[in-house]
């Protein structure tokens, strides 16, 4: 379905610097024509009478022209879920349907349309994998408690991917990435897993793959990967979403999250540092990356978002360029760079990415939250897409006094809900999301200028 435009205002004080009303949107809301739902049989079906929405859009990548028609590569991430208290120290999280398997679907643009078909559970030699996090004690695991929506703890499962990007390998699949790992993972054209890469471990450590830097390990919990790309020369850069926590000691400081370079011929990787937008947010780990797609063997486009320090969003795509950037794996063995201010990463000779900003998404009316998928159509054109979250969210139910937070709660992963150590009568329910939030919007994007 495609969304008629509103009228764009733009207020420039020197025109000749004002590109922003060349700018053209196509906007559309992603169906599906097969009616692909996602089952919801659980405690709140109720609410869900046709089960949940399917939420692609994690990732984005333009396959083809099939006349005037548009050809779309997409990716799910891990499921259906929605945020809930911590369990003591851990997070948590609800999973509405703990069976949903990641899928790798079509998304085909044509006659005011965007339609997505053509579904593939992403799967290898033991069947589908799973949503689900990775069993404590791995390298990698994020340590989240994972509960059914009767707030009963399930079980891990090692195979767990959560997809967040998509990149052709040049052999009629694709790359994916994944944020719990964080994992880089080769499949095929019907979603079979072909390899997977994952932090190396070291000595006293147990991986589910090994292959990259085993700093990346410290990504903060469902922030690992979150776009891919695969440059003209084969190399494969994933962006880590947010700052690296190394120790717990340096998300709220880290001036810079790392694209990661590995390439599949020969094995060999590199690390970069994409500054991001520090002074703009309260603390560096509100800076989230939402995907990034190459240009040429040094130059790629990337997303940046999250709330500023006044808790407004903002969705920028910038042009980032690795030509002089340094490879961090020179100076990791010394001290990991997130611990370096902007003198210090000087003194030691450290360069981060170059960038400059091609397109405020917010200027041009985006009103989601995030903008999950990227890719390049043309020299001109881009398209962008979010992820609808599967058109769920979690609300507090019967709130006790003046705990009327979710966070005020605490799960014991048997059901209940406790406060300050007692069981409540409160509850974490599943709800539908409203619109906007609840759709697949993809926005095809025609620029001012070449990107060339």
């Amino acid at each position: 379905m495609k969304l008629k435009a509103p009228a764009l205002l733009f207020t420039c004080l020197f025109p000749w610097a004002c590109q922003a009303a060349e700018f053209h949107v196509d906007r559309y809301v992603v169906t599906f024509p097969q009616n692909d739902r996602v089952e919801y049989q659980g405690a709140y079906a109720s609410a869900f009478p046709d089960g949940l929405p399917v939420g692609v859009g994690s990732g984005l990548q333009f396959v083809r022209k099939e006349g005037s028609d548009l050809i779309f590569a997409t990716v799910t991430d891990r499921g259906p879920n929605a945020d809930s208290p911590k369990a003591g120290k851990k997070d948590s999280k609800i999973f509405a349907n703990p069976k949903f398997t990641p899928l790798l679907m079509t998304i085909r643009v044509g006659d005011g349309k965007a339609q997505a078909t053509d579904a593939h559970a992403l799967h290898d030699d033991r069947g589908p994998v799973s949503g689900l996090p990775l069993p404590e004690g791995l390298i990698g695991a994020t340590n989240e408690i994972a509960l059914d929506d009767t707030l009963q703890q399930l079980p891990s499962d090692k195979r767990g991917l959560d997809t967040e990007g998509i990149t052709p390998d040049g052999k009629g699949g694709y790359w994916l990435c994944d944020e719990y790992g964080p994992f880089i993972v080769n499949i095929d054209a019907q979603g079979k897993i072909l390899k997977q890469y994952g932090p190396q471990a070291e000595q006293g450590e147990q991986g589910v793959a090994g292959g990259l830097p085993n700093i990346i390990k410290w990504r903060q919990a469902n922030r690992g990967f979150e776009g891919i790309t695969r440059m003209p020369d084969g190399r494969i850069i994933a962006a880590v979403q947010s700052t690296l926590d190394i120790d717990g000691k340096s998300k709220n400081s880290a001036l810079f999250t790392r694209l990661v370079s590995i390439d599949p011929a020969s094995g060999k990787t590199a690390m970069y540092g994409y500054p991001i937008d520090v002074e703009v947010y309260k603390k560096a780990k509100d800076a989230k990356i939402g995907d990034i797609v190459a240009l040429d063997d040094n130059r790629l486009l990337l997303i940046e978002q999250g709330g500023d320090k006044n808790k407004e969003m903002r969705n920028l795509v910038y042009v980032v360029d690795l030509s002089q950037a340094s490879d961090l794996s020179d100076f990791d063995k010394e001290k990991a760079p997130e611990f370096d201010d902007a003198e210090q990463l000087k003194a030691r000779g450290i360069k981060l990415a170059g960038k400059k900003e091609l397109v405020d998404l917010r200027k041009l009316g985006w009103q989601q939250e995030k903008a999950e998928g990227m890719t390049i159509i043309d020299n001109q054109t881009i398209a962008v897409i979010n992820d609808n979250d599967f058109g769920l969210q979690a609300v507090l139910d019967n709130p006790e006094g003046s705990a009327t937070k979710a966070d005020d709660y605490e799960v014991d992963g048997k059901g209940h809900l406790t406060l300050n150590g007692k069981e409540a009568a409160a509850k974490i329910a599943l709800r539908p999301l409203d619109e906007p939030e609840s759709l697949n919007e993809l926005w095809v994007v025609t620029l001012p200028e070449s990107l060339k």
